[in-house]
């Protein structure tokens, strides 16, 4: 699998659409996904926006729970990065950081992500 490093400055305004949630492997047991050092891994859905486009959802998956995040609020994400994937025929994008942190003094405007 490649990884493509993403400059996040050239994505505009990232805000979370969807709170932290625990990666699940396994839907029956609940396993929570780890990474390679055994840390929970969890996803947040944020809403990428440039320059007047349209939004863009992607799910990004962090190692270790974020902290203060809530649905609406602008984030920073740090080391972002990209993997092709494929299984079968299936195949897409997957998105991946070392950090997702609130920006703080940025109002939440309801939830859903307005953008």
């Amino acid at each position: 699998m490649q990884s493509i490093p993403v400059d996040t400055a050239r994505l505009g305004v990232l805000r979370c659409a969807i709170a932290p949630e625990a990666k699940i492997t396994n839907s029956e047991t609940q396993e929570v996904k780890r990474d390679r050092d055994g840390n929970p891994v969890w996803t947040v859905a944020v809403t990428v926006r440039q320059d007047g486009r349209r939004i863009s959802v992607i799910e990004i998956a962090v190692s270790g729970q974020p902290k203060g995040i809530e649905e609406g609020q602008i984030v920073k994400v740090t080391g972002l990065t990209a993997f092709m994937w494929s299984m079968g025929d299936r195949h897409g994008v997957s998105f991946r950081a070392d950090a997702i942190t609130p920006v703080q003094g940025t109002a939440v405007h309801g939830k859903g992500g307005d953008a």
